[in-house]
């Protein structure tokens, strides 16, 4: 039959906590708080010299890669721009400072409207007469009458090139013919040129 036994493992009685009083009345041992904050405080410092170091070592790297200052690169104080009040000092303030920058710069869209003022400007020069020299009288003519002149008068025929004989394993090269006769427009010149054709059916 299992009996109880009052004694603890060692066969000593545990010791009896007087409850009567409603608190704890032995101290707190102040040497557990003092060795928790000695060890808190060199793990602050060890952690904090090891931040400081690896961010000496990462702009050391930075900075070598980087190259000597030039007058492309070079750090600028932004808090001397105060709180960007739109003002002219201001705008021009920023103005120079993008000019630092060398060309091309960061694009503010997606680059759809370079693409069309490209080919804006290339219909200029295909649909419009233009100089080219007007010293020696050379203008530029549209792509249109171009086409006309070349097919009444064709294409001038040059000079036969002497070929050297093929060596052994060597082909004849051969011209593919192109895909396309031209560029093809973008579908945000699509989209913009539809636009315009309902604008103008609207005002109408």
């Amino acid at each position: 039959m299992p009996t109880h036994n009052e004694h603890g493992e060692n066969g000593h009685k545990p010791e009896e906590v007087d409850a009567s009083l409603g608190y704890e009345a032995s101290d707190v041992r102040v040497s557990g708080i003092v060795v928790f904050l000695v060890a808190l405080s060199i793990f602050v410092a060890v952690a904090g010299a090891l931040a400081y170091g690896i961010g000496k070592a990462i702009n050391a790297h930075m900075a070598k890669e980087d190259g000597p200052r030039t007058k492309w690169a070079q750090p600028v104080d932004m808090r001397q721009l105060g709180n960007m009040p739109n003002s002219p000092e201001l705008q021009n303030k920023m103005a120079e400072l993008t000019q630092r920058f060398p060309s091309p710069r960061l694009q503010t869209d997606d680059g759809n409207q370079d693409v069309a003022d490209l080919h804006e400007r290339e219909d200029l020069l295909l649909e419009n007469y233009s100089w080219v020299d007007p010293a020696q009288g050379k203008v530029r003519i549209p792509i249109e009458r171009a086409m006309e002149l070349i097919a009444k008068q064709g294409l001038p025929v040059a000079p036969a090139v002497e070929q050297a004989p093929l060596l052994t394993g060597d082909t004849k090269p051969t011209v593919a013919v192109p895909l396309t006769s031209g560029f093809a427009r973008t579908g945000y010149e699509l989209d913009q040129a539809a636009a315009q054709k309902v604008e103008a059916g609207q005002h109408r």
